[in-house]
């Protein structure tokens, strides 16, 4: 497990916000960033802004790198449309972004684990890369092995969050699947995000 999954709640404190919509996130106690100097707050720069949006879109994804994070953005600009709503429709159809939504695990983390661990199967094939690009109608389904964990059966049951209608899924079969494309207000965001803002940053 990598440093940053073991101090993923740190995230919330130093950008501000409780990115997983969680109860137990320390944000919910002290709504300021960690350290001693957390309490003076500064107005933000235009910068500033555009930095705190892209870190809370990356954060909210579990570990996406800045590499990855510059590619989605290289890749939206390349499509037709609105370039803020492609970067979202890029990080969503992520399989373990798709794993999260389908309450399969109950953190974006966690998400990333069990596909790297190889508990997720896409049409019937072990995928085992997070970043996988999931197609329209793609069927997700868990290995035998992961319909017995704890920590699976654990988060479907939970009432934290509601499987968003871009998405299907069946917790007693543990498989569902990947229905369309979502626009950003069909995304269950917990905080307000910013897409265009990171948008900005990157073409600067």
């Amino acid at each position: 497990m990598s440093k940053r999954e073991n101090s993923k709640y740190k995230i919330n404190r130093r950008l501000g916000a409780n990115l997983w919509g969680r109860p137990k996130s320390p944000y919910n106690r002290r709504e300021y960033p960690p350290g001693q100097h957390g309490q003076k707050r500064k107005k933000p720069t235009d910068f500033g802004l555009q930095l705190n949006a892209k870190q809370r879109l990356k954060g909210y994804y579990g570990n996406v790198s800045e590499r990855q994070m510059r590619r989605y953005y290289t890749e939206a600009m390349r499509r037709r449309g609105d370039t803020s709503e492609n970067l979202i429709e890029l990080l969503e159809r992520r399989l373990d972004a798709v794993v999260y939504r389908m309450k399969f695990v109950a953190t974006p983390f966690a998400a990333r684990q069990l596909v790297n661990h190889g508990h997720v199967k896409v049409n019937g094939r072990r995928v085992n890369i997070a970043s996988y690009q999931v197609k329209d109608g793609a069927e997700i389904e868990l290995t035998s092995k992961a319909k017995e964990m704890a920590v699976v059966l654990e988060a479907v049951q939970s009432s934290e969050r509601d499987v968003p209608d871009y998405i299907t899924a069946d917790h007693k079969g543990m498989k569902g699947s990947f229905v369309r494309a979502p626009k950003l207000a069909d995304v269950p965001y917990p905080v307000q995000m910013e897409p265009s803002l990171v948008v900005e940053f990157y073409s600067r």
